[in-house]
């Protein structure tokens, strides 16, 4: 037998880490491993009584660094939460009581993150946790910025706001180095080479595909998301509100996030609807008993769904505080001239896990670990119930007896 293999100063070194697949038995299995019940400060009493109304104070958004090691959380409390996934435990409160916070993205630096501001103005933050300073400020947006998105491969970082723009950032300059105008509000997101990006755009159900390299120029796809099951539900049928677009690890589906009691998987070639996501109830409203409005909105929509990594689920919250997971392993192939008038696929969750007492609404998988992250007026850490595992072996054992 080998000796085991050694470093330059006669350590040995530790054994590679194990890789887990994804499967569905695994993904039925995830609980809730660690709640922290005092990850929003409390709603003080002195409040308003319009938004003492409105429930406990939420988690509006999360983030994860590149190696999946750390977690930050953005509440309506204005304070960052950095949390570590190994340990699960609490590492820093950071307070943005003047600003505000919301939507928090990871650099490629665990300790550096940019955020869009609530109050004040818009201005989007380059903020170092470690000594909880700002780097820089990146002015340029007249209205709240409702989507923010950080390059997987450089420094580049892209936000959408309200004044109907797109701008396209670097974080060694505090202007903007791109700018498209659009007829309505858009969220944004990267594809995983960093050299696509999307724009999704409401009211129209459009979706832009751009060539980072040439963004001056057209989109070089234009998707139209219509979805045509909805006309069955009621006629006009209700619009789609898009709240957040995501690619999918492996770059060839479009997953959008919408406010309604449906997500949906695009093809990111041609723009074909494959499948409609359902089985959840949608964060437009922010309590469950109340009522629906007539046009649809955003509502606490935004960061409740996402990829695994492997590109083979779907992870969602739902305002009922469920987490819901989806198996998209086996979605359908179209390709040709797109049919609108084509329906999607209905898909129905692989697995519903009883979640929070409140509504879920931010739900991501970690990008390098078997753990989900959820939250809403609290955080939860989920990880595979291995107990499960254990008791079927000792049974197995007992057989071969």
């Amino acid at each position: 037998m080998p000796p085991p293999p050694t470093t330059s100063n006669g350590n040995a070194t530790a054994p590679p880490p194990t890789t887990i697949p994804l499967s569905n038995a695994l993904m039925t299995k995830l609980k809730p491993a660690k709640i922290f019940k005092g990850a929003v400060e409390p709603t003080p009493p002195s409040t308003p009584v319009a938004r003492s109304h409105q429930g406990p104070r939420h988690i509006t958004a999360i983030t994860f660094d590149d190696r999946g090691d750390q977690v930050l959380t953005a509440a309506e409390d204005e304070t960052f939460r950095l949390y570590s996934c190994k340990t699960g435990k609490h590492l820093k409160t950071l307070y943005s009581k003047k600003y505000g916070v919301d939507l928090p993205r990871f650099t490629h630096r665990q300790t550096t993150v940019v955020h869009a501001s609530t109050k004040e103005d818009d201005t989007i933050r380059y903020h170092s946790l470690h000594d909880n300073k700002y780097l820089q400020y990146f002015k340029g947006h007249s209205g709240r910025v409702v989507s923010l998105e950080v390059s997987p491969i450089d420094d580049g970082f892209m936000s959408g706001s309200v004044d109907k723009t797109v701008r396209l950032w670097d974080l060694r300059a505090p202007t903007c180095r791109g700018l498209l105008n659009l007829p309505a509000s858009p969220i944004v997101a990267y594809d995983s080479s960093g050299l696509v990006f999307a724009v999704g755009v409401n009211h129209y159900s459009r979706i832009l595909l751009y060539d980072q390299a040439n963004y001056d120029k057209d989109p070089f796809l234009t998707i139209t998301l219509e979805d045509p099951t909805l006309a069955l539900v009621s006629y006009p049928p209700r619009p789609i509100y898009m709240t957040s677009l995501s690619f999918s690890p492996n770059a060839k589906y479009i997953l959008v996030g919408c406010s309604g009691d449906a997500h949906y998987i695009l093809d990111a070639f041609e723009g074909h609807l494959l499948a409609k996501l359902e089985g959840h109830v949608g964060l437009e409203r922010r309590r469950i008993d109340a009522p629906q409005t007539i046009d649809p909105s955003k509502g606490n929509s935004g960061e409740e769904v996402s990829w695994t990594p492997d590109s083979k689920y779907v992870v969602s919250g739902s305002l009922n505080g469920k987490i819901i997971i989806w198996d998209v392993q086996n979605l359908p192939v179209r390709s040709g001239v797109v049919d609108l008038k084509a329906h999607p696929t209905r898909l129905q969750p692989l697995t519903t896990l009883d979640g929070h007492p409140g509504p879920s609404r931010c739900v991501r998988f970690n990008p390098r670990l078997a753990m989900i992250v959820s939250a809403g007026a609290e955080l939860a850490f989920w990880l595979p119930d291995q107990s499960a595992d254990n008791e079927e072996i000792a049974k197995e054992l007992l057989r071969k007896k």
